[in-house]
């Protein structure tokens, strides 16, 4: 009889990827940084050879780190999520709680304004299988939760702050036309619901 290898529960594990040399690093986060300006003020259709331009790199580089343009965008928008949640922490450290929810309601604007340049691909990413917005999912809300909840103990604004209705509120600047004063009116409409807020409370 022929002998038969002997039985393995040990499983074949993927190699994690290599990490990136210092250099390349450094260009890939670059291009991420250039990216958001640029989906930012331009849309979606914002020129991939001129993001490499600004970024200090060539085309061939950029594709190297991004082989889409929904590559790109799906790593821009993680990146912004991102910071605007340790944006919360950060600021809470480091200010009044009332000061500190209304710099990162300021800050929230900035995510909008690359939210809209992105909303093309983000939703052609929706339909893909993308782990895109289950991974984000619920992160923005629950940041903008802490701080209120943060503020109203303080004092600084109303007790009966609902987060989800001031969610609602911001969320309205997304929707407002494209105009070119657009930032200029959604920062002073931040200041007005600030200003509700504040209104009636304690502190």
């Amino acid at each position: 009889m022929t002998e038969q290898p002997p039985e393995t529960t040990e499983k074949l594990e993927t190699p994690a990827p290599k990490p990136l040399r210092a250099d390349a690093q450094r260009n890939r986060d670059k291009l991420v940084e250039v990216a958001a300006q640029a989906f930012a003020a331009d849309g979606v259709d914002a020129s991939l050879e001129e993001i490499a331009k600004r970024a200090g790199v060539g085309i061939g580089t950029l594709y190297r780190h991004f082989p889409t343009r929904e590559h790109l965008v799906e790593v821009v928008y993680r990146r912004e999520v991102e910071g605007l949640c340790h944006a919360a922490g950060e600021l809470a450290q480091l200010h009044p709680a009332d000061v500190a929810l209304e710099l990162w309601m300021q800050r929230f604007v900035d995510y909008i304004a690359t939210k809209r340049g992105l909303a093309t691909s983000l939703r052609v990413l929706l339909t893909t299988n993308s782990t895109l917005f289950s991974d984000t999912s619920g992160r923005v809300s629950g940041a903008m939760r802490r701080l209120i909840e943060a503020a109203a103990a303080s004092g600084k604004i109303r007790a009966d702050v609902d987060a989800s209705d001031v969610m609602h509120a911001l969320g309205g600047i997304y929707s407002a036309p494209n105009t070119p004063d657009w930032r200029e009116r959604s920062g002073r409409l931040v200041k007005l619901l600030m200003d509700g807020l504040r209104f009636g409370a304690k502190g």
